[in-house]
Parts: structure tokens; sequence; C-alpha cells
């Protein structure tokens, strides 16, 4: 794309470069020098360099086990995600399977609500006590103990790879259907059958797409705080993520300290694989997507078309409808000991809470304040950072990019403990126990959701209207106003609710820097499932659930179909 050219005279000052200034300062006060700080933190204890706190937290036995635990959940999830999420991608972007476009819809649901409400769910289903499949199959079966339960490393796999496995579905849907299929169809001409040109043709064409999904599921897994505390902590299954919270937790110096240094891992953990994505696989890229503006053909699954509908059908049900089914049911309950449908046991009590209780909305209030500034804040330096990108060759325009892509890929909990070893006064900056610190540290983890969509809008719309407007004498800000946010909007609208989502109901980060006046509804719901009621946390997710889907709706409407999850 070429850059817009406009009337420049000797010495002409450029308003771009004030917002580039602005925005790498922000990005350098607020997720740089933390991260950096973070880093020096971990080897000079009290002004001097030493290993003893690295050697005290990476000796410590119940710290190895979170990190062997760590790696072992991160990595099965990752293996199992890929597995279901490639084959679901290909049969939904690339086949004649009945109903694929609702299935697409059920598939990325998870990815809509909040990890934390499938832990509940799972719980719900599974505990191995009174859990609801637990006593189905065993009066079905006159088993004398339940065959599942979910308080194990087991239990917390599947919990993590039914919850973000839609992370490699959607990146993988994509890539099939922007893949060039001249060589798909070059093999169906030669004779193989569409199994075998799958194998042969279309899967290692994905490798790189593969790759970069199996690393973003990855990194989402081994950075879950609510998962591992709701589904592990019963059973003693710790994680790099609950063993820093408890540290924090502490309040000591020595509590930050230790925290920080087991945070190390995942911090330079995440940034290796960050690297990896987009410097080794991304340059890939090229293999798969094709430059031309082509649709790659449907490939028609004949006699298999009902059997893989009804498979995948299955799927569904076990892994979304069930458990949100349950989160409802629980919301309804008396007794949780006994079926809702019980004499006496189903009630609206919990409901009521969710709405009367003055913590709860005040909770709520204070999750749509957050998240509504950090859309709206995001949005602004993703619009103007994304124009600078696609349409000036200004120099380093890409030095922010590539710092929000970092803020992305860095764990929520790092994210949380830099903000608080740096931002509480040390520096001359002291925002600890204040919405803003929770405003900033969505908008570091979540810009780049709105960045990837606005610099997409930016590839769909040509300059020539903007080019006219800047002949005709008009200037950044007025082309701006008048030509490229009304056509931006769409994509500007989208980007805004990417970010507001999961800003809305964030756990991990919340948890870490919340106070009594700025606690948020995630960490509200959370404390109800862990200390306090479970059916009110329950009703209090549907909530989260029915807000989410409507904004969905919302989303789709005002973009015509565009953009979605």
């Amino acid at each position: 794309m070429r850059p817009i050219k406009e009337k420049t005279s000797r010495f002409h000052f450029d308003i771009k470069w004030v917002f580039i200034f602005v925005i790498l300062a922000f990005l350098l006060v607020f997720l740089v020098f933390p991260l950096l700080y973070l880093l020096f933190r971990s080897f000079f204890v009290e002004g001097s360099f030493t290993l003893d706190a690295v050697k005290r937290i990476y000796t410590y036995s119940l710290n190895w086990s979170a990190l062997k635990n760590t790696l072992v959940t991160a990595s099965l999830s990752m293996v199992f995600g890929v597995l279901i999420a490639f084959p679901l991608a290909w049969l939904v972007s690339r086949t004649n399977l009945l109903g694929k476009g609702i299935f697409r819809s059920i598939f990325v649901m998870t990815y809509m609500v909040p990890p934390y409400v499938g832990a509940m769910a799972w719980t719900r289903l599974l505990n191995p006590k009174v859990g609801t499949i637990n006593q189905i199959l065993t009066d079905l079966f006159g088993l004398s103990e339940s065959p599942f339960d979910i308080y194990t490393t087991g239990g917390m796999v599947w919990v993590l790879t039914t919850f973000y496995y839609p992370f490699a579905f959607i990146t993988l849907c994509r890539a099939l259907e922007h893949m060039d299929p001249s060589l798909e169809e070059a093999a169906r001409i030669s004779g193989a059958s569409p199994l075998k040109t799958l194998f042969t043709v279309t899967l290692p064409m994905m490798l790189p797409a593969i790759g970069a999904s199996a690393i973003m599921v990855f990194i989402a897994a081994a950075s879950c705080y609510g998962i591992p505390s709701i589904v592990g902590a019963p059973g003693r299954i710790y994680t790099v993520t609950t063993r820093i919270a408890e540290y924090v937790a502490t309040g000591t110096s020595e509590g930050l300290t230790d925290a920080t240094v087991l945070s190390l891992f995942l911090m330079v953990l995440s940034l290796l694989l960050l690297f990896i994505s987009n410097f080794v696989l991304g340059r890939r890229d090229h293999i798969t997507i094709s430059g031309k503006s082509v649709r790659p053909n449907i490939v028609d699954l004949r006699k298999w078309r009902i059997p893989l509908t009804i498979v995948v059908g299955l799927f569904s049900v076990i892994v979304v409808v069930i458990p949100f089914l349950s989160v409802i049911s629980t919301s309804f309950t008396l007794n949780m000991g006994k079926s809702v449908f019980a004499s006496g046991n189903a009630t609206l009590n919990f409901w009521g809470n969710v709405f009367s209780r003055s913590s709860i909305l005040k909770s709520a209030l204070n999750s749509l304040l957050a998240a509504f500034i950090a859309a709206t804040l995001g949005m602004i330096i993703c619009v103007i950072m994304a124009y600078l990108l696609k349409r000036t060759n200004m120099k380093g325009r890409r030095i922010p990019d590539f710092l929000i892509a970092v803020g992305s890929g860095t764990p929520s909990i790092v994210i949380g403990l830099a903000l608080i070893m740096t931002m509480s006064g040390k520096f001359g900056i002291n925002i600890y126990n204040t919405l803003l610190i929770m405003i900033i540290a969505y908008m570091i983890k979540y810009m780049t959701m709105g960045m990837r969509t606005v610099v997409s809008g930016f590839s769909q719309i040509g300059p020539a209207l903007e080019e006219a407007a800047a002949v005709s004498g008009a200037g950044w800000f007025r082309r701006m106003r008048d030509v490229v946010l009304p056509m931006l909007l769409p994509s500007i609208v989208a980007g805004w609710f990417l970010i507001f989502m999961p800003s809305f109901y964030e756990l991990t980060m919340s948890n870490l820097l919340y106070s009594e006046k700025t606690q948020t509804l995630g960490v509200e719901l959370y404390l109800y499932q862990v200390n306090s009621s479970q059916q009110t946390a329950a009703a209090l997710a549907c909530c989260i659930l029915l807000l989410v889907l409507i904004m969905n709706l919302v989303m789709r409407k005002v973009t015509k179909g565009k953009f979605s999850l």
C-alpha cells in the first residue's frame, strides 16, 4: 500500500511524530520499564547482585513441581488443542459439512467467555463426589466409585484444552480460507483423493499456521490462573501462576521478590515463543497465503457427510452445550446435592443476589468503567498506529507495533506483577490500588486484538479517496475525520468489542491489582466460587455469558456480519 502524499514545506511539522512519541512513551513507561525492572529485581536484591533468590525459588520442591505441572499441562493442552482444532477448522472451512455455520459459532463460544467459568462448569459435572456426569454413570453402570475426577492433572488438561482450542481453531479457519488452492487442485486433477490431498498437500502447507496456533494455545494455557486455581488447587496440583499469586498474597517484600523470580520463568518462556511465532514461523506465511483473490474449493464429503456431522454435533454438545447448561442449572439449584428438577430444589434467590447485593453491583460498575476506558483508549492508539503502518513510511512506526505484540504475548500475571513492582510510588508514579492501573494492564494485554482488526480493515480500503482529499488540501486530521474513520468504522467497532470483552471479565491481572474499592466482576465471581456460594457464582457467570453473547450479536449487526467471534 503506497503512502499518502501530502503538500509539504521545507520546515513542515508532522503531527504524526507526536503521536508516535506519545504512544511509544506510554509503552516504554508501562510495559518495557516494568518488565525490565522485573528482570532486574530477579537478580539484584537490596541493590546487590545475587542468585540466592533464584536458587531458593527454583530448588524448592513445591515450586519445581509447579514448573513441571505448568509445562506438562500447557504442552498437553497445546497438542490436544491443535489435534481437535485442525480437523474442525478443515470441516467447517473446506467441506460441505451440514450446519457448519452453526458449528463454527458454537466452537468459538468458549473463546468468548472467561476460562474460570469453564472450570466452574466442569467441577460441577466431574466432581468425584457429587459431579452430575459421575452420578449418572455410577447409577447407570452400577459402579462402586466415580469414573472421573476433575481434580487431577488429566482433569486440568481437559478443561484447559476445551477452553483454549478455539485459539487454534480461529487461526486455522482464517488460514484455510485464505490458502492458495492451486496445489490442491493440481493434486485432485492428478487423481488424488480428498483425504490424500489433505495429508499430502493441505497439511504441509498449513504447518506454519499450525505452529503459530500451537504456540498461542501453549502460552494461554501456561499463563492461565483461573482454571488451575479452581481445578488444580483442591487436588494440590500447583502451577506457576497459582504459586505467584500465593507469594504476592503474603504482602511482604520477600514474597514479592519470590513472585518476581518465579515469574521470570513465564516471561522468558513466552518471549521466546513469541519470537519463534513472529520471526521464524511468520516468515513462512507466504507458503500458505495467496496474493490472488481466490476461494478454495469445497470438498464433497459424500457418504461421510452425515456421519461426520453427527460426530461434530456430539463433540459440540459434550464440550460446549453441556458445560454451559450445567452453569445455568447450578444458578437455579438450592441444594447442589440434588437435581434442579427435584421437588422444591429450584429457586431464583441466587439471581436475586446478583441484582441486589451492593458488592456485585459495584464490581460490575468497576468492570464496565475499566473495560470501556481501556477499549476506547486502546482503539485510539490502534487506529493511529494502524494508519501509520499502512499509509505512511515514517521511520520508527514499527517499534510501537512490536511492543504492542510483546504486551499481548506476555502472561497476564507477569504484567500484573510488573505493574505492582513499578507503579506503587517507588519511581514517582503511584497508581496502585486504583482503577487506572487495571485499565493500563488491560490495554497492554489486549490492544493487539484491536490492532489486528484495524490493520485488516485498512488493508481492505483503497487510498484513492484519501489521496483525493490530500490533493484538495485537506490536512491529516480532517482526512481522518471525514474520510478514513467513516470507512473504517466497522473495523473500529469490532476492535473496540474485542478489547472490551476480555477486559470486562478479566481475572488474572485483576486478582493481583484490585483493592477494596476497585474490585471487578471477575474477582467477585471467583471469590463467590471458591469462598462463598457456587450458585451465586453460577448466576453471575450466566449474566456475563448473556452480556458477551449480546455484545457479539451487536458487533455482528453493526459491522453487517463482517466481524464477529
